[in-house]
């Protein structure tokens, strides 16, 4: 039986990317996996033999490679409901990623739901996916946003949202299960289990949650949870968004056209069922199909063995880290409350010099705001630099980067 550990050292072999060099012929190091995944075989080849064996429109036609077509795609809405233990398959709906998802809830739940004088809580932690939508719904109705705060072990402050549920003004509390830029694991269960008991709904960003831990919805029961494929090893251009049906009943469609409809008269229409009432024209197929193939993947490793090994690679980071003279690591040391998501900031050096020199030695790390300008304002800082870690990644990666910010410090004389 093969071991964790071989499993992962084994992986890279999957993922032809990796294979290449950049900066002078050196080995790619890819740590940049909280803004995107790579692709591995499986991925790019489902998505090939899709177009090569099974390309045509879905649900419109009864010909051979139609309904090939519709069964792939509707195959993936089983392997997610599967995959995220969803009981009822028709409450999943396929979006372009978590950003059209939250937009959707906004416009199609938000403008029918949403008052003069009511609140939407958000964090401080939020990626601008998760902000924008609800200042737009919230300047459209003259309602008003609200921020749970982040303290200064970068986890949130509960007696802001105990707070506000307090008012009785609240209709919905959206959060991420875990932050993009401090990894920070949500305490999802007591949010969610509060915002009930007063009444208020919650919609969960699992952006950067899904791909890297065990995600349970029934049991996490929250009413609304959006993710995005491509940071699962899907590809770019496909997401879901899970609503729960007693909810996703009183929605009005977010667009119109082709799919969503049941029928079209002169002057009125009426819409399709579940799921498809949201998933109006034609659809992503390839890439749903490819999306199919990523969960597959993910679900063959198991996803505790996803989590046991990025924590290993996240408190041996810490440590590294942790001894390069200058640097400041943001967000909890508790690796147990934390993901493979490490931000941090090197004495004066701009996040884009220690990037550009990184970069130098063949490594892809992020630096900028990384779509949390509110969490940057919290923090102080104009941007940091990050580094992130997936299944394929090692501590040999992490080693690299060390001695590359090492190269940081003599460049800037540190």
């Amino acid at each position: 039986m093969q071991s964790t550990k071989s499993l992962f050292e084994n992986l890279k072999k999957d993922f032809p990317i990796l294979k290449r060099t950049v900066r002078d012929n050196k080995p790619l190091v890819y740590l940049d996996n909280a803004s995107t995944t790579q692709k591995p075989n499986q991925v790019i080849d489902a998505i090939t033999d899709y177009y090569q064996n099974h390309n045509a429109n879905i649900h419109r036609a009864v010909y051979a490679l139609a309904e090939e077509s519709t069964k792939a795609y509707e195959a993936t809405r089983d392997k997610i409901a599967e995959f995220l233990n969803i009981k009822d398959r028709q409450e999943i709906i396929f979006v372009r990623g978590t950003t059209e998802a939250i937009n959707l809830v906004a416009y199609s739940w938000g403008r029918q739901h949403i008052g003069k004088g009511d609140i939407i809580v958000t964090t401080e932690y939020e990626h601008h996916s998760n902000i924008v939508p609800w200042q737009l719904l919230t300047q459209e109705k003259q309602a008003r946003l609200e921020y749970i705060r982040v303290d200064d072990n970068g986890e949130l402050v509960l007696d802001d949202l105990r707070e506000y549920l307090a008012g009785g003004k609240v209709r919905l509390v959206a959060f991420s299960l875990m932050s993009n830029v401090l990894g920070t694991i949500t305490n999802a269960a007591q949010i969610i289990k509060e915002c009930k008991a007063a009444g208020v709904l919650t919609l969960v960003d699992g952006a950067q949650a899904v791909p890297h831990m065990s995600v349970d919805i029934d049991e996490l029961g929250c009413d609304f949870f959006a993710f995005s494929g491509h940071k699962m090893l899907g590809p770019t251009g496909v997401g879901v968004l899970w609503v729960k049906r007693s909810v996703l009943e009183t929605m009005s469609p977010f667009q119109g056209g082709g799919d969503m409809i049941r029928e079209v008269h002169k002057y009125e229409s009426t819409w399709n069922d579940l799921p498809y009432k949201f998933e109006a024209g034609t659809p992503n197929i390839a890439d749903v199909v490819g999306l199919g193939a990523a969960v597959d993947y993910l679900a063959k490793i198991g996803m505790d063995n996803v989590r046991e090994h990025e924590v290993e690679l996240t408190r041996y980071a810490i440590e590294k880290l942790s001894k390069v003279k200058g640097l400041h690591i943001y967000g909890t040391q508790d690796i147990s409350k934390r993901g493979g998501v490490i931000s941090f900031n090197f004495a004066d050096v701009h996040p884009h010099d220690v990037a550009q020199i990184v970069d130098g030695e063949g490594i892809a790390v992020r630096s900028g705001h990384h779509c949390a300008q509110v969490l940057m304002e919290r923090l102080d800082v104009a941007a940091t630099s990050r580094a992130s870690f997936y299944i394929y990644n090692t501590k040999e990666d992490i080693d690299v980067l060390i001695d590359a910010l090492n190269t940081v410090a003599k460049v800037f004389k540190l």
